[in-house]
Parts: structure tokens; C-alpha cells; sequence
């Protein structure tokens, strides 16, 4: 178990908030095995990504997908040897302007991140249509 002095911050505190700032990071932090659970998941497909290639490959998507303006706004972050809770809002630009207030929940073993369960305030088919390019403005310019 690890101490923490009182008034400082667990050290899976750090990792976290050094993660939402650069989401390109996570796997310097994860397991090998980690396991995934995207945000637009359903009970009938349940969208897990395990290993830390689908997960790294997860987070460069999602970073294209908005044209790199990701932006994790965190708000709160706890976090003690086994657990870790961060609140924030999910900001973009591209496809379309979004904001999106979020959860992620992690857990860890042996200081690695072991398992994330990435969580949106909105559904999974909103989420998927939030992150869509919007309709051409110029229909006939893409007829070319």
C-alpha cells in the first residue's frame, strides 16, 4: 500500500492527469495486457479493445478523428493504489464542435494501467454521430 503524506497526491494522480493532457501518453503508463471499454459500447457490442497496440491505436483514431482538437478539460482526478476516477469535459472542433462532460474510470496493479472504462454523458449513438463530419455544405463540390 502506498503512503501518501497528507495534503500531497497519490502517485496514480500524476499518471492520470499527465494522460488527459496528452492522451498519446497512456501506454507509456499501461500494462501490456490492458484492457479498454470504449465509451460508444452497447451491451450487444460491448467495443473492448485489449492490448496496448488496439489501445494505442484507439487513441491515435480518436485523435484523427477530431483533427488533433481533443481536448480532455478534467475537472477532478482521484485516485489511490487500485482505482482512479477523473471528471471532466471532452472538447473538440473537428468534425463538429463538441462538449461532452466524461468519466474515466481506471484500474491499476503493480502502479500499471490495467483496465480503462472510458464513459460520456451522452449515449453510444450520440456519441458516434457527435464525432461524425457533418454533411457536406456543398453537396455538387464533392460530385467532381
Amino acid at each position: 500500500m502506498t503512503r501518501v503524506p497528507k495534503g500531497a497526491e497519490h502517485p496514480h494522480t500524476e499518471i492520470l492527469r499527465t494522460i488527459y493532457r496528452d492522451l498519446t501518453r497512456l501506454t507509456d503508463f499501461a500494462a501490456d495486457d490492458i484492457v479498454l471499454h470504449r465509451a460508444d459500447r452497447t451491451a450487444e457490442d460491448p467495443r473492448v479493445r485489449r492490448g496496448i497496440r488496439a489501445v494505442r491505436a484507439h487513441e491515435q483514431a480518436l485523435l484523427r478523428m477530431t483533427e488533433y482538437t481533443l481536448v480532455m478539460d478534467v475537472e477532478q482526478i482521484t485516485a489511490n493504489d487500485h482505482f482512479g476516477t477523473v471528471l471532466g469535459v471532452l472538447r473538440a472542433e473537428r468534425p463538429r464542435e463538441i462538449s461532452v462532460p466524461f468519466c474515466g474510470l481506471w484500474r491499476f496493479v503493480d502502479g500499471r494501467i490495467a483496465e480503462h472504462w472510458e464513459n460520456a454523458s451522452c449515449g453510444p449513438a450520440e456519441l458516434r454521430r457527435l464525432f461524425t463530419p457533418p454533411p457536406s455544405y456543398w453537396p455538387l463540390a464533392d460530385a467532381g
